[in-house]
């Protein structure tokens, strides 16, 4: 058996065998989850350690449920010694993009302050102490600095509008456009939109300056053929788009990935290809020349291997792993070398601490995430020193430290060192979980009629009492490219949805990630149908395992493709006496024309909306949902939710639903949030959400 078979075996085992055991006695000292709980408790970000490994920054938010309450800082940690942390900025708004210079002295980091009507970027003396000083003044901003290997110099991202060849450019035209009379929008490729975001004109560039206050930025892409062509640009995010760059070992060019289709959107794949582009600018050499994607650039510590992630983008396939590839430096080939062929899993994250010996990774695997590696031929594969269970969403290097964040669903996020056994290195939620009466989820697998395994996770409630009966909900993840993760998380938190006295059920459908290619793949042509019978095979299977679940009181609910299930299952089925579907898409055809993404769902359905492809009326909720004939269609009472400023499953999709289910006289709910995206994000909208959907519940199965 190899290493990668070993390995995958082990966490087989774990996910199969973990929780089995019987609830522990109940503390009274204990008391059960609040949404203040949930809300307030700090969100730690992604630690970076200094290059010489000696401490590690991080960002902390102090959440208020009135957002001009809260804070965000960076806080900083001593990788030598058990000093408790300490904060280095006092300010509300908040930094991003922690960038240490390679002697670890200073701090780049981005953020908007006061007289900023855009994000800049700062620079903090750590070793001194003192003010943070401004580095930029760019009209529309900047963000993602990185220091030349020398120090000398600050690499970063930031925008032009068309035409603009200097600052000078860009600030006469955006004192145009604010001037202007109107507020017309206008387009002429795809997307226009993006999650919650009017998409506009401007154009991403590389930029470099002297690593001193106000000097003078210089775009690198400047008079280049490539970044005028009409497909050029990064990854869309919500400050703008965003290149993945790096600078070359020896500082006299930088690497960067980056998209030339771009607006072939609606009709393609887009794919992103490794480019390199001399300091004092030029037309950029193409180092890549295939159908793959690739990102997350950084180089080794002696220069010689560039390592990236990457995807195949398979022609006509709706998902596609993400593994290792590297590359001898400078450039000897342009075929990558790919380091994970043998792993049957999408790698999250990839650090390259300085001993040179070690490439660590983690992935996602049955609700799990650990620390692995391997060496840089990719050989030797195999399990680090981890925890038993939870996820690490964050892994990073610095020196030869090696910092992450771990959290599990009954442990909310803190810093971890993973250089040997894992070790806390902070506890800003400690106290505040210890006093939760919250139990680890319980995982178990089942063997589906056409005989795939499908993996889950139980949640129970405080007080759980093994010798009553609890109502069961169905809670099912988005995606459909996701995994149910044993993490604390602020929108459907297991335990505040358990709180009232239920069991929470999470499925991983096929389509989930973190089981394979073919298993993520399984949904094309199957969109709805084959997912919703493994979401009913699993509520049988827990019905079936534990005696604590009353099977004749069962709910099923999600967001996202959660939310297309929760109405595919309200309209194919009447065992759930009640239904939540948060932004969950009504029509295949209409959510195809209406959201920010098409060509995946082409992909996804075999072809156009035009052809007569069976599948994008027989798997359309709305179209099962009249079929009261046939026993089913919509007769479950539904609670209905949505974000109004949703681009991804626009507000119509929930408007259809509502009109559906008051046409056929069933037992509605429409909520709208005005201030909304996808997500519920504000923190007064979360609480009455989930006051919404334990009223609903509680409605229709507490009788």
């Amino acid at each position: 058996m190899t290493a990668t078979k070993t390995l995958l075996a082990s966490l087989l085992i774990l996910g199969a065998s973990a929780g089995t055991g019987h609830a522990a006695a109940i503390d009274p000292a204990k008391r059960a989850i609040t949404h203040e709980d949930v809300w307030l408790m700090k969100r730690v970000g992604a630690p970076q350690p200094s290059p010489d490994g000696k401490w590690a920054v991080f960002s902390v938010t102090d959440p208020a449920y009135d957002s001009k309450e809260q804070w965000s800082d960076i806080w900083i940690k001593s990788l030598v010694d058990d000093s408790a942390p300490r904060r280095l900025t006092f300010s509300k708004g908040g930094e991003s993009a922690h960038a240490w210079s390679p002697d670890s002295r200073f701090l780049l980091f981005t953020a908007k302050r006061e007289g900023d009507d855009a994000p800049q970027i700062y620079r903090l003396d750590v070793a001194s102490g003192g003010e943070a000083q401004r580095m930029t003044s760019l009209t529309l901003g900047a963000r993602v600095p990185k220091w030349s290997p020398d120090g000398k110099q600050i690499l970063f991202v930031s925008e032009i509008f068309p035409g603009n060849a200097d600052e000078e450019a860009v600030k006469k035209a955006a004192k145009e456009r604010k001037d202007r009379k109107h507020s017309a929008r206008a387009y002429e490729s795809f997307p226009p939109r993006f999650f919650d975001k009017w998409l506009d004109d401007k154009k991403v560039r590389l930029f470099v300056m002297n690593a001193q206050p106000d000097a003078k930025p210089r775009d690198i892409l400047a008079g280049s053929k490539l970044a005028e062509l009409p497909g050029f640009g990064g990854s869309q995010g919500d400050d703008g788009q965003s290149l993945n760059a790096v600078w070359a070992p020896d500082g006299k060019s930088v690497v960067f990935a980056v998209s030339t289709n771009r607006d072939q959107a609606a009709r393609a794949s887009t794919f992103t290809q490794i480019y390199n582009v001399a300091l004092a600018g030029g037309e950029p050499t193409q180092l890549t020349k295939d159908g793959r994607s690739y990102h997350d650039l950084r180089f080794a510590p002696d220069g010689k291997t560039l390592f990236a992630l990457t995807e195949e983008e398979v022609p006509n396939k709706v998902y596609d792993l993400t593994r290792v590839a590297s590359f001898a430096w400078p450039f000897t080939s342009a075929q990558p070398k790919i380091l994970t062929q043998d792993l049957d899993r999408s790698i999250s994250r990839i650090a390259l601490p300085a001993d040179g010996k070690r490439v660590y990774y983690s992935f996602e695997h049955a609700g799990l995430e650990k620390v692995n590696s391997m060496n840089y031929a990719g050989g030797d594969k195999r399990e680090e020193p981890s925890l038993p269970n939870g996820a690490i969403n964050a892994l990073n290097a610095g020196g030869k430290a090696l910092v992450g964040v771990w959290e599990s669903s009954i442990n909310p996020p803190e810093i971890y060192s993973f250089n040997g056994a894992p070790k806390r290195l902070t506890s800003f939620n400690v106290d505040k979980a210890a006093a939760i009466d919250w139990q680890a989820p319980e995982h178990f697998w089942f063997k589906t009629p056409d005989g795939r395994q499908i993996h889950n996770m139980i949640v129970k409630p405080a007080g759980f009492d093994p010798n009553k009966k609890y109502p069961l909900f169905s809670v099912i993840h988005g995606g459909a490219a996701n995994m149910w993760r044993d993490q604390f998380v602020l929108r459907w938190n297991y335990h505040l949805l358990a709180k009232p006295g239920y069991v929470v059920l999470l499925t991983d459908y096929k389509g989930s990630t973190g089981y394979g290619e073919e298993f993520a793949r399984s949904i094309q042509y199957d969109p709805l149908k084959g997912p919703a019978d493994e979401i009913n095979w699993a509520v049988d299977e827990a019905i079936k395992k534990y005696p604590f679940i009353d099977g004749s009181k069962l709910a099923a609910g999600g967001a996202s493709y959660g939310g297309h299930l929760a109405n595919w299952l309200q309209a194919t089925s009447t065992r759930y006496k009640a239904i939540v579907s948060h932004a969950g898409q009504m029509d295949l055809v209409m959510q195809w024309g209406t959201s920010d993404s098409i060509y995946g769902r082409e992909v996804n359905g075999g072809g156009p909306v035009w052809s007569d492809l069976p599948v994008w009326r027989e798997q359309s909720p709305i179209m099962q949902g009249g079929n009261h004939a046939k026993g089913t269609g919509f007769k479950t009472p539904i609670l209905i939710t949505v974000g109004e400023l949703d681009y991804r499953v626009p507000v119509n999709n929930a408007l259809m639903n509502f009109a559906a289910q008051q046409r056929l006289n069933t037992p509605s709910k429409l909520v709208v949030f005005p201030d909304e995206n996808h997500w519920i994000l504000k923190g007064e909208n979360s609480r009455y959400f989930y006051n919404e959907v334990h009223g609903w519940l509680a409605k229709y199965l507490n009788n």
